[in-house]
């Protein structure tokens, strides 16, 4: 999920923490506790400050290994090292309410990002793999809203907490099955829908902001992509994308910033463009596709020798490409 979802997710389980009797009966431990939950849903997100070195490093260590499994001990240890002495809690019995509450707001932040299309690696030290379900948006209007309509109602004083809270999550579970199931059974019938469809293709059903519209990508056995939209039960595509066999695609698949890239994605196709000074390399993850354009790329411009001249790895369109690299449209 985005960062704000994550805030008032963290919010939302400090006020659910009130069902606990002890946190609700003392209220400095309350304070801590709301503390606790609202870093603990952050605190996987830290590698973002990877951005202050590349986009690239922070491409391929993004929802890396802060959110494996190690970390869903070790952000709660810290938070509650940290937290329990500056709250004045020495005792076992609030340190263990401020560790527990704080690796729920862990827990739910690593496991809310599994439903994403970004996906996390969080079997790690078991494995690398992307582990990335495909049901929810990074954003989701309903999940967002609900939460801070219950933030609202807290704050005001309208509705006590614990009931409030249960009533909210008790909710967002029923929302997550609903939206679980919607996705199984797109999955399953939209071969249906593709009346050119290959008894070798393979689907992958994609969220987007609205639940009645869902991006779809057609794996071909070739190694080719059909990318389109089911939007209200239509079925359209947009583009055929096939991965160029040129000489600079394998050239570039040797640079640091496409190697973060592809090390993320196994959705990527490249194009080559050629220029008076050499090379540009586009790849493009197929999964997110935006008007018809796929704008999480990774960009390298080589000279006539295979030389890199200059890179771009992120969210970018076409046009911002071209002025990027001040790259002129194609007559």
């Amino acid at each position: 999920m985005d960062t704000a979802t994550h805030l008032v997710m963290g919010i939302g389980l400090a006020g659910l923490s009130f069902v606990d009797p002890v946190v609700a009966g003392n209220p400095a431990l309350a304070g801590a506790v709301m503390l606790a939950t609202v870093v603990g849903s952050q605190a996987p997100d830290a590698d973002t400050a990877l951005r202050l070195k590349n986009n690239a490093q922070y491409i391929r260590n993004h929802r890396g290994i802060t959110h494996s499994l190690p970390f869903l001990i070790i952000w709660p240890a810290l938070i509650t090292l940290v937290f329990g002495p500056i709250f004045g809690f020495t005792d076992w019995t609030p340190l263990g309410h401020i560790a527990l509450w704080s690796f729920i707001g862990v827990a739910v932040h690593v496991f809310s990002d599994l439903f994403n299309a970004y996906g996390t690696q969080a079997a790690r030290p078991f494995t690398e793999k992307w582990i990335a379900w495909n049901i929810i948006h990074i954003f989701d209007p309903f999940i967002f809203g609900s939460h801070t309509a219950a933030i609202i109602l807290w704050i005001s004083g309208l509705v006590p907490p614990a009931p409030l809270f249960i009533t909210l999550y008790v909710c967002t579970v029923l929302y997550y099955i609903w939206r679980t199931v919607v996705h199984a059974r797109l999955t399953r019938n939209i071969k249906a829908k593709d009346v050119r469809h290959d008894a070798s293709d393979r689907y992958i059903v994609i969220p987007t902001i609205s639940t009645r519209r869902w991006n779809i990508v057609k794996v071909k056995v070739d190694g080719s992509y059909d990318v389109g939209q089911l939007h209200y039960g239509r079925l359209e595509w947009f583009k055929h994308a096939v991965c160029s066999k040129h000489p600079a695609v394998e050239h570039s698949k040797s640079h640091p910033d496409i190697q973060a890239f592809l090390y993320f994605t196994s959705y990527a196709v490249a194009e080559v463009e050629e220029l008076p000074s050499g090379y540009i390399v586009r790849w493009g993850d197929v999964r997110y596709l935006h008007r018809k354009q796929f704008p999480f790329v990774a960009v390298l411009v080589m000279d006539h020798e295979y030389h890199p001249l200059n890179t771009y790895v992120g969210w970018l369109s076409n046009e911002k490409l071209d002025e990027r690299f001040a790259i002129d449209p194609a007559p």
